[in-house]
């Protein structure tokens, strides 16, 4: 707890404030006062001296006229009675020449100056030049420029009248914080006694546990509401300890009751928790056994659906094979009887060759359907890292379920790098575009002939990959877009449809890829689906093809 000397009492802070507002604003009154007194007496000098300039610039226009600097000379000496006259030259203008000395005047123990018809565009307007003001005016006679005349005034009237006046303005100041500062102090008395007598009596009842006291009402109107508020709070204390005491008399009575009713509420849900942790338990082994169920459910799909695929070039294969027996049989009987013509051996080289190529390129696609279909297999009961071309396992996911895609008119559209190698857990990739796409058709393009679906893969930061995966169908329901990736959420209850497979997804991504996945769906607008996972990638010259069959 900070100690009682880190704080100010409200009788310093309120002397401090009042007499911090009152210095502030004399301060800033007394230099605004102060700042336009001395413009006030600097426009007067400046003044002055364009009076005086013009007035001698009036009176030399005659002599110069006349040539008759001698009297211009005398009439100059009458400015003895201005004593902050320093100099005054007069020049009379020679057209394209320089202009040239007429006539001038010093102050009496003056020094005289040099010519200044060179500062004549200097000082066309009064000038302060260190302690004394300077002007060249010109002078006109009929409107014709007939000479110059200098004026130098000094400017300690200026500075005398300006320090007596910032004296007389700290005066002030100083006699009208004096006058706050006592006003304040008594101020500050009527104010804070009773906040001081008030604080004593709060700190006596805190100590004491005494309710009895009151506050005294003050001549100040908010103080008064104050301590009649605390009065009356007082007031409802006293009532209310002694209801207060009432009621532990009746709550020590109940406790003794209520003790028991606690006691066998309490075993009961004891047991009630028991059973509920038994249930939550049983319903996650059955959520695990489910999710289960779904991964072998597609797998079993798939199996079926490669078998049936298979079948196709095998039985041609077959067929092929038997017609090859057959006519093998009928060219040994001819050869052994010796009948064996030439056409007829020509023509079943020329059927071998047909039906052998029959057969090879059967058994070259059984063969492809059954790699891709084992390299799938694999990947869906591998968690491991290995190094694969991510085109190619697209391929491979989509050429084990032309089956089910053969069924329908949708369109799947890849855009991917041909060349991009990296290492990663590829089941939980293939588990993942194999739920996207069957909840596509299944979903996604119900009572639509012909959809597409649209899987674009790229490298991003050089160790992460985005997937986005986006179709053209019906969207998500708006009820069901917040719990998408729940588990049993779905659309087709009792039609077969267990629910799963986004909850599937979601887990692949977020725990098997340490990944993350967003969903964008509008329904009648299709959905996009944002997936971006870690991976490590591989450069072409460090790469096994041989790897892809790890």
């Amino acid at each position: 707890m900070a100690s009682r000397e880190k704080f100010l009492s409200i009788k310093t802070l309120f002397v401090w404030v009042v007499m911090a507002i009152t210095t502030v604003a004399v301060i800033l009154s007394s230099a605004i006062y102060l700042i336009n007194q001395i413009s006030n007496y600097q426009n007067e000098l400046i003044q002055q001296v364009e009076v005086y300039s013009e007035l001698i610039g009036r009176s030399a226009a005659v002599n110069i006229i006349a040539d008759d600097s001698y009297i211009e000379e005398q009439n100059l000496k009458a400015l003895v009675v201005a004593p902050f006259v320093n100099s005054v030259h007069i020049y009379r203008d020679n057209g394209d020449e320089q202009p040239s000395f007429f006539a001038s005047y010093n102050r009496p123990g003056f020094a005289p100056l040099n010519e200044k018809w060179n500062r004549i565009d200097e000082l066309k307007t009064p000038k302060l030049s260190g302690s004394v003001y300077e002007v060249i005016k010109p002078i006109r006679q009929d409107g014709d420029l007939v000479g110059y005349v200098y004026l130098q005034v000094s400017a300690e009237v200026l500075n005398t009248l300006t320090w007596n006046s910032v004296v007389t303005t700290v005066l002030v100041l100083v006699v009208v914080l004096i006058l706050s500062f006592g006003l304040t102090l008594k101020l500050q008395h009527t104010l804070v006694k009773p906040i001081i007598e008030l604080v004593n009596l709060v700190q006596k009842i805190s100590r004491q546990r005494d309710y009895t006291g009151r506050a005294k009402t003050t001549n100040i109107r908010e103080l008064d509401i104050l301590a009649s508020a605390f009065n009356n709070m007082l007031d409802m204390t006293q009532h209310y300890l002694i209801e207060r005491d009432q009621a532990e008399q009746e709550q020590q009575k109940l406790q003794i009751s209520l003790e028991d009713k606690v006691n066998q509420r309490t075993l009961a849900l004891k047991e009630a928790n028991q059973e509920l942790i038994q249930t939550l338990e049983k319903l996650h082994q059955f959520q695990r056994q489910m999710v289960q169920n779904e991964k072998m459910a597609s797998l079993g799909d798939m199996v079926a659906g490669v078998a049936h695929e298979v079948n196709t070039p095998i039985g041609l294969g077959v067929t092929a094979s038997t017609m090859m027996l057959d006519k093998l049989k009928l060219i040994e009987k001819e050869f052994n009887k010796k009948s064996l013509k030439a056409s007829t051996l020509a023509k079943f080289i020329t059927e071998g060759q047909e039906n052998l190529d029959i057969i090879y390129r059967n058994l070259n696609r059984a063969a492809e359907l059954i790699s891709s279909f084992k390299q799938v297999a694999v990947d869906q009961s591998s968690e491991n890292n290995r190094v694969f071309n991510f085109a190619q396992l697209v391929d491979e996911t989509l050429l084990s379920m032309r089956p089910k895609l053969k069924k329908v008119k949708h369109k799947v559209h890849l855009e991917c790098d041909k060349d991009l190698l990296i290492e990663t857990k590829a089941g939980p990739i293939n588990q993942i575009l194999m739920n996207l796409i069957m909840n596509s058709i299944i979903h996604g393009f119900e009572f639509i002939e012909q959809g597409n679906i649209y899987i674009k893969v790229k490298l991003v930061d050089n160790n992460k990959i985005s997937l986005h995966y986006a179709d053209d169908g019906k969207g998500i329901p708006e009820q069901l877009k917040k719990r998408i990736f729940d588990p049993f959420v779905t659309t087709k209850r009792g039609q077969g449809g267990s629910g799963l497979g986004m909850h599937l997804v979601y887990n692949l991504v977020t725990q098997a890829l340490n990944g993350s996945i967003t969903v964008a769906s509008e329904e009648d607008a299709g959905i996009e689906i944002q997936i971006l996972f870690p991976v490590r990638k591989v450069e072409n010259s460090s790469f096994d093809g041989a790897s892809l069959l790890k």
